[in-house]
């Protein structure tokens, strides 16, 4: 077979990689793609030869990949705006940004004046002896280079520029310069894949790719998948409008892309075999494994990225979503059908999300859905009881008897000194609000809400499963290289250097423990350091509540004095809020600070230490006050007489007479809603709006001008100004603690799960807007489950189980009134309740000064006040020590927490068995698709064995030319 070009020209020269205006790439006519070479079988890519290298030479415009498109060129070299190269037929595939230098006397302002080969190794040779040789052997090319002149700098990552380029030549790649853009001083480098290097990667990626065998999906015939088939016909019209035209009940077989085995696959139509998608996360591949190896060390794109000499790399978006000639492509249908806030109540498109974005966020949004489509049920029932709790508040017989006026029960002051007596009959009202959380109804919601977690998370591995089914991602396995990153080779780097005489060089060099260990012990002190500050910081909102109470019964006001209690309650958990918010922005900066400093050797191990580090802070910061109120508040308090002092002079705070778990509701609400409102909601949509309007004041143009200045941007620069991707872990970080919320302490806050469901409506659409308008497009990334974050929500799903059981057996008065009906009570009634658990207490055994100011305050002498507690009286043998009821109670209390918490954890681990993992019609599909498989390939051989028998019984005959051969010439 015939090369194609000259024959005289250089092996893997520049001129072989413009034949590419393959089949498969979107852009261009077919007209123009039949009149284009194609690169032929024996083309393979090859090293260029040493001297024809030349770091500094300038491309010109004529046929060649590599070009400099500037804005004053009159040349009609873009005749239309898209992600095309300039001839308007290759795609772009990926695109790298980078700062760029205004012409000077080293580099030349235009590509179109030629240079002599000569001319440019000169230039070249000089340019790197200058910016080489000041460098120290165990120096950061980038840090010795931040002592040298600015243009010194530039030069030096222009030329490491230039030799990764020419190395991505070398792999095939097809590039493409614009220096000329509309943003100033910033450079593009457009990079296309060929259809040859599209097969070859796909192969060595083992890409799963759809075969010509089709089969037909047979639905599942037992009875839940009958439920679940009449459940999607119903809820037909709240699926989305896309993928109308592709039957459900048929799919394709899947198989490892192989250039031998080609004729399997549908090559009929190349522009949409390998979707952008594809492309992007093949180009990615590939940039992840070309290296700059000039430098004193090795440098990939990481590196690069890292040290400045790229400012940012990118896949494009598929076209424009706004405007009238905007063409209709997936991003503008993600946009119409799941990134606006009128198709809220729609189901997500799923297998677009996956389509556009990947599998992995795919599956954070499927896993987003599932979920929230799950807080349905549990906001209803939390709904429920909270109207039982408001049906039969006014049935309530210890609230009706703390509201009883007859009932004069003097209460003993809450306060020293500030504070005088109060009557019981003042605390009404919080009486009555605590029984709206506080009745036998949240008993029933906490097992409901055990259950529903394990319902969940078994629902949810069961719609991964038939993900994993539909997206091929069966046989996907997490052995795959994953890449090192760039400060981990630097820090080898630093390791050899100083070690290059001492180690031997077949051994390879690695970060070991005992290199890591300051960074381990920096980030111990650290994590408790931080743990600590958030405990100081709850501490500091105890204080704040006991100084203000105080603050307040001393104040002449009558309004300062009307409702004390709520006041406190009220301020007090508003700064909570504000501490935890702006303490949880100093976390993810500290985690991430830690994590970097730990040098993982992968962005997978990276990704799972911040996750981990960010998610002990945040939940320890989210839930510590929290818990505070739930089991300590009220329990270190002492008795009248007798209480335990802090810091001085501040007494220990008291719950109110109906338990402390109005106020752990009042706590839970505020910081659920404001986190969620302020935190997740306001900063997502606010502070893009103020960066946007901050760009748009220091901008010299109005509005109309910034809207036209947009329109006639390029794809690439406009992507450009978008925000980079970030990662997923700060999406499903809000989703856990938020998970969290919902089930720790759902007993005491049973409309948790409808403010999640509220806010989880809003978020999805929030987050799709952010994804499909806000972003650059993120690196398709393949991933069979959503990971660690799994693992979290199942020890957070047992945690509730237990924190639940101690809610309600410490904080609410459940058991307190369960012991009295069955034990205490003379009519098997609760009537005498609140007597029962009030002690009594002689006010002559006050300590000194710690009398009220004001003990005439309610117009009567006061020798005996009560407090709640389970004491002796002071006439008793011994006065206010422990009584008998204390220790009946508690033990009823830590009775109920055994029996509920084993009982709750069974009946999970029975559903948890019932509910198989796979459903049952994935699970014989897959296996179907074995067989078939293997059917295919036993045809396959079946055809190899009677072609062979033919050709050896016709093997006197002339040659006959095959079709096969060709379509593998166009592949490789």
């Amino acid at each position: 077979m015939e090369r194609q070009g000259d024959g005289d020209e250089p092996r893997g020269s520049l001129e072989q990689h413009d034949s590419a205006q393959e089949p498969g790439s979107p852009c261009g006519s077919p007209q123009q793609q039949e009149q284009l070479p194609i690169m032929r079988r024996s083309d393979d890519y090859l090293p260029v030869p040493g001297e024809e290298k030349s770091l500094g030479q300038d491309f010109t415009n004529q046929s060649i990949p590599m070009k400099h498109l500037y804005a004053n060129d009159s040349s009609p070299l873009s005749p239309r705006l898209g992600p095309c190269f300039s001839d308007g037929q290759r795609c772009v595939d990926y695109v790298l940004a980078y700062h760029i230098q205004k012409p000077n006397s080293i580099r030349r302002p235009s590509s179109r004046f030629a240079e002599t080969n000569f001319i440019r190794r000169l230039r070249r040779s000089m340019s790197m002896r200058s910016s080489r040789a000041p460098l120290q052997p165990k120096e950061d090319p980038e840090i010795a280079a931040q002592d040298q002149p600015s243009d010194y700098h530039e030069d030096d990552k222009r030329f490491r520029r230039e030799e990764f380029e020419e190395n991505l030549l070398e792999t095939g790649l097809e590039l493409e310069k614009d220096e000329g853009s509309k943003i100033p001083g910033i450079g593009f480098l457009k990079i296309h894949a060929p259809w040859n290097v599209l097969c070859r990667e796909a192969e060595f990626m083992k890409l799963k790719m759809p075969t010509k065998k089709v089969y037909e999906v047979k639905e599942g015939s037992n009875l839940v998948e009958k439920i679940r088939l009449f459940i999607h016909k119903v809820t037909g019209p709240l699926h989305p409008n896309v993928d109308a035209n592709r039957p459900q009940s048929i799919k394709s077989l899947s198989h490892p892309f192989s250039r031998e085995k080609q004729h399997l696959f549908d090559l009929s139509d190349r522009d949409k075999f390998f979707d952008s998608k594809t492309r992007n996360s093949i180009v990615y591949e590939v940039l992840k494994r070309t290296r700059c190896t000039r430098a004193k060390y090795s440098m990939g794109i990481t590196s690069l990225l890292a040290n400045g000499v790229y400012t940012s790399a990118y896949p494009l978006h598929d076209g424009d979503i706004e405007g009238v000639n905007a063409e209709t492509n997936d991003r503008k249908l993600l946009y119409e059908e799941w990134a606006s806030y009128s198709v809220f109540y729609k189901y997500q498109p799923i297998g677009l999300i996956r389509k556009y974005f990947g599998e992995k966020v795919g599956l954070y949004f499927a896993w987003l859905g599932v979920y929230t489509q799950m807080l349905i049920p549990a906001a209803i029932v939390g709904v429920i009881v909270f109207l039982y709790g408001c049906a039969t508040v006014d049935d309530n017989i210890p609230s009706m008897e703390i509201c009883d006026p007859r009932n004069n029960i003097t209460m003993c002051p809450l306060c020293d000194s500030a504070c005088s007596y109060w009557k019981l009959v003042s605390a009404c009202g919080t009486a009555r609000a605590s029984h709206l959380f506080d009745n036998p109804a949240t008993v029933f919601f906490s097992i409901f809400m055990a259950l529903w977690a394990v319902l969940f998370m078994e629902h949810w591995k069961r719609r991964q499963m038939r993900l994993n089914y539909l997206w091929d991602l069966t046989g996907f396995g997490e052995e795959e290289e994953d890449h090192n990153r760039a400060e981990y080779e630097f820090r080898v780097m630093q390791k050899t250097m100083r070690q290059e005489h001492s180690t031997p060089k077949d051994e390879k060099v690695k970060l070991t423990c005992t290199d890591r260990l300051p960074a381990y012990l920096t980030t111990v002190v650290m994590m408790l350091l931080m743990i600590s500050v958030t405990f100081a910081m709850v501490f500091g909102v105890i204080l704040y509540r006991i100084s203000i109470k105080a603050a307040l019964h001393m104040s002449n006001y009558p309004a300062a004095r009307s409702n004390i209690r709520a006041t406190v309650k009220t301020t007090a958990a508003i700064i909570n809020l504000i501490i935890i918010i702006i303490l949880d922005e100093i976390y993810a900066a500290i985690a991430r600070w830690l994590t970097t400093l730990e040098v993982p050797k992968t962005d997978k191990s990276y990704e799972e230490r911040l996750i981990f580090k960010t998610f002990i802070l945040k939940f320890v910061n989210a839930f510590t006050p929290i818990v505070y109120l739930a089991f300590f508040r009220g329990r270190l308090v002492g008795r009248p007489g007798s209480y335990l002092y802090v810091v001085g002079s501040y007494r220990m705070e008291e719950c109110a007479h109906a338990g402390c778990l109005m106020e752990l509701c009042i706590q839970l609400c505020i910081t659920m809603l404001g986190k969620q409102l302020i935190q997740n909601n306001l900063f997502e949509i606010g502070i893009p709006k103020l960066k946007k309007l901050l760009r748009r004041r220091k901008s010299e143009l109005d509005s109309k001008q910034e809207e036209e200045l947009n329109k006639s941007l390029q794809r690439y620069e406009k992507d450009h100004i978008l925000g980079p991707f970030i990662g997923l872990s700060p999406e499903y970080m809000e989703m856990i603690i938020q998970f969290g919320m919902v089930t720790l302490f759902v007993a005491s806050f049973p409309l948790a799960p409808l403010f999640a469901l509220l806010n989880n409506i809003i978020e999805i659409r929030l987050d799709a807007k952010k994804f499909v308008m806000e972003l650059r497009r993120p690196i398709a990334a393949k991933a069979k489950d959503i990971g660690i974050w799994y693992n979290l929500l199942r020890g957070l799903s047992k945690v509730a189980v237990i924190v639940n059981a101690f809610v309600i057996s410490f904080t609410s008065d459940f058991i307190p009134r369960l012991v009295y009906q069955y034990m205490y009570s003379p009519d098997g009634t609760m009537h005498g309740f609140v007597n029962h658990t009030l002690s009594y207490f002689n006010v002559s055994d006050f300590q000194q000064d710690t009398h009220p100011h004001q003990p005439m305050h309610l117009g009567y002498r006061v020798d005996i006040c009560r407090y709640k507690d389970y004491r002796e009286p002071p006439s008793s043998n011994t006065p206010y020590e422990l009584s008998k009821e204390f220790w009946a109670v508690l033990a009823a209390r830590l009775a109920f927490v055994i029996v509920f918490q084993n009982v709750v954890m069974l009946m999970s681990d029975f559903v948890d068995w019932l509910i198989p993992d796979i459903p049952k019609d994935i699970s014989l599909q897959i296996h179907k698709e074995k067989i078939l498989m293997v059917e295919l390939f036993m045809k396959e051989e079946q055809g190899k064995r009677l072609a062979a028998r033919d050709n050896s019984s016709a093997n006197q005959s002339p040659a006959q030319p095959r079709s096969r051969p060709l379509s593998h010439a166009n592949c490789c």
